[in-house]
Formats: structure tokens, C-alpha cells, sequence
């Protein structure tokens, strides 16, 4: 009895070095800091950090579509793009490793991202002046960004509707950009996806489904709305709520938020 009490009091003070040696080992792999370069400029990241989210954390800014922060990176918009190691990577889903030295604010990248945002509004049917977001839209920011004036590629005047059917929003695929920050943000409290893609290629489009649609609150679908980069989801009822001159991008540029 004697014996099995001292191995099972062993066991435990055993137990007891190996939580306090995993605790001093996670403390210190969260103080450590990765130090990596971009544009010429050192930085430093917490270790895990994607390079987007490491630039903004130094005051660089990476142009962003589809990433939205707290949401996992997909890298679907390619806007981030940056080259490490003389290599073109996603900036979003990388993460930092240590003496990284990334190229972001070059001349290659810069005209790669401009025909990117191009593109996504001669695919598509924007029209500005009349739309919800003007003034809160990311594509439109970006486009002001790059000084976007004639696009380099043909306008498609591609044939799509407006679905206004359903209870708490409406969407509007003209505007969409295919980012998919609606499927992987917007969820219900048990899990389940409110958004989805219906379709493939150029025919692909946004839908929501109809019953977990009709049961969402105010705030989710307004969370839905503001997740939106462009004014593809908007929510019923509070179209041109902010007066023009208050709008997000009346105020500054895309990316003074980051680099000051």
C-alpha cells in the first residue's frame, strides 16, 4: 500500500514539473519576437503571424480583399501578394519566419494589383454613384488607390440579378468579388454557414440560405453588410445610413488606417 502511494505522490509531483516546464515554454515562445524586413524597413512579429498581419502590426500596409481581421486567411483575392526570397507568395496564408526580407511596395506588385482591381470591376457590373457603399467600399478605395481611370481589359456587362427575396437582406451579385468573407464570417451559434456558392467558374454566385436567413438577428445580418468589401450583402431597411462626406473612405485613403 505504502508503495503504491508513494509512486501515485511521484506521479503527481511529475505531473506537476512537466504542466510548470509547458507553461514556462509557452511563455516564452509567446515573448520571443521574429525580426524580418519589408520594403527595407526591420520589423518585428509574434511568432505565428501571417505577413499581413505582421506589416500592419509595423505600420506597413498590404493591400486586402478577402482578408478580414479575426477571420482565417484564405487567399482567394491575391491582392496581397509579395515576393520573399525573389519568390511571389500570399501575403495572408504565409506566415513570418525569422530574417524574412519581403518585397511588397514595388513597382511589379503594384501594376500586378491595379490589374487585379481592373479586372474585378470589368467583370462585374459597379456602378459607383449609386451604389449603398460608395464612400465604404473596399474595391472602390483600392481602385481610387492605384488611380484607376480606363481599365487595361474590356467591360463584360455580365447579366446578373438582384435577389431581394429574402427576409433580412438582399444581395446584389452585380457588386460581388467573389472574397467569400460572408461564407467563412457569418455563422449561426451553432456553426452553420448563412452563406454559400452556388455554381462554378463565371457563373458562380453568392445565396444565402432561407430558413437560417429568416432566423438571423439585426446584428448579424448588419455584421454580414459590414464584412462585405463591396455592397454585394446589404441589410434591409438602412440603405445610405451614413450621409456622404461622414463615409469611412470620405475621411482618408485605403491604408492610412496602417501606415501613418
Amino acid at each position: 500500500m505504502s508503495t503504491s502511494k508513494s509512486k501515485t505522490k511521484a506521479k503527481a509531483k511529475h505531473d506537476v514539473k512537466a504542466k510548470a516546464k509547458s507553461k514556462s515554454k509557452s511563455k516564452s515562445m509567446k515573448s520571443s519576437k521574429i525580426r524580418f524586413e519589408i520594403d527595407g524597413k526591420e520589423c518585428t512579429a509574434k511568432p505565428g503571424q501571417t505577413i499581413v498581419e505582421a506589416a500592419r502590426d509595423n505600420g506597413v500596409y498590404i493591400p486586402v480583399l478577402c482578408w478580414y481581421e479575426g477571420m482565417e486567411p484564405a487567399g482567394i483575392c491575391r491582392m496581397c501578394m509579395v515576393k520573399v526570397g525573389g519568390r511571389t507568395m500570399p501575403g495572408c496564408t504565409t506566415p513570418v519566419a525569422e530574417g524574412m526580407i519581403i518585397e511588397s511596395d514595388v513597382p511589379e506588385l503594384e501594376d500586378m494589383r491595379k490589374a487585379m482591381v481592373e479586372m474585378l470591376f470589368v467583370e462585374g457590373n459597379h456602378l459607383c454613384p449609386t451604389c449603398e457603399k460608395s464612400g465604404n467600399c473596399d474595391l472602390q478605395a483600392l481602385g481610387y488607390r492605384y488611380r484607376m481611370m480606363v481599365p487595361r481589359f474590356p467591360y463584360q456587362f455580365p447579366l446578373r440579378l438582384v435577389d431581394a427575396t429574402y427576409t433580412k437582406i438582399m444581395i446584389d451579385n452585380n457588386r460581388c468579388v467573389q472574397c467569400r468573407r460572408c461564407i467563412r464570417g457569418i455563422t449561426t451559434k451553432d456553426g452553420r454557414h448563412v452563406f454559400a456558392m452556388t455554381k462554378r467558374s463565371g457563373k458562380s454566385t453568392i445565396v444565402a440560405d432561407r430558413e437560417l436567413e429568416a432566423k438571423i438577428s439585426d446584428a448579424l445580418a448588419k455584421k454580414a453588410m459590414d464584412q462585405c468589401p463591396v455592397g454585394a450583402i446589404l441589410k434591409k431597411e438602412t440603405g445610405f445610413a451614413l450621409p456622404i462626406g461622414r463615409r469611412k473612405y470620405d475621411k482618408a485613403p485605403i491604408g492610412t488606417e496602417v501606415h501613418k
